[in-house]
């Protein structure tokens, strides 16, 4: 659990760093664009719930399933890739790539199941 805050409070610090200085990170424009494109899509407490089940142990409810989706693949897969990245994650890189697919897989056949047709 400690982990599990050690990770979600790096990742506000990182998001709102870069955002107020973009030259600490490796590709200037990355991080805004992250923000501006994919985390202002979701709400915070889905952002947090996401962040929880790819790095640590948590479970992201129904309606965060949904919100995921609709932010999209590719934001999703970008955010997280970007924080795993990190140097205190890379050496599990891997294995949270495969706890994200896994989550996506989960989100759409939740949103597809409970979706009207």
């Amino acid at each position: 659990m400690v982990k599990l805050n050690v990770i979600m409070v790096s990742f506000i610090v990182l998001v709102v760093a870069c955002t107020c200085v973009p030259l600490l990170a490796v590709e200037e424009n990355e991080p805004k664009k992250l923000w501006d494109q994919c985390v202002v899509k979701i709400s915070p407490k889905c952002a947090l719930g996401i962040i929880s089940q790819v790095f640590g142990n948590g479970v992201v409810s129904i309606p965060c399933c949904h919100e995921l989706v609709q932010e999209g693949k590719e934001c999703h897969g970008t955010v997280i890739k970007y924080i795993a990245d990190r140097p205190s994650l890379i050496g599990n890189e891997l294995k949270y790539l495969k706890k994200r697919d896994e989550l996506w897989a989960q989100c759409v056949s939740v949103s597809k199941a409970v979706s009207p047709a």
